[in-house]
């Protein structure tokens, strides 16, 4: 049956989403392609495309992601 779901999400630029996900959390950077980012940290990959024209107030999707150190990651993110 289902074993992973890797979600695919929408960003307004490749770089500032590469720097904030592999400089501040800590993500491996699978690959990139034609204004796509697959990113992966110990069981968590996630996929993004590009949307330049994006807004973020108006823009609906999400993501959860449970963490088992919220401090440390708050830290990484400051």
């Amino acid at each position: 049956m289902l074993t992973e779901i890797h979600p695919k999400l929408p960003m307004r630029n490749k770089s500032v989403f590469r720097d904030f996900y592999v400089k501040k959390l800590g993500f491996k950077e699978l690959g990139h392609y034609d204004g796509c980012l697959m990113l992966r940290t110990d069981t968590i990959e996630i996929h993004f495309f590009e949307f330049k024209e994006l807004y973020s107030f108006e823009n609906y999707d999400m993501i959860y992601i449970r963490t088992d150190d919220i401090n440390g990651l708050d830290n990484a993110i400051l």
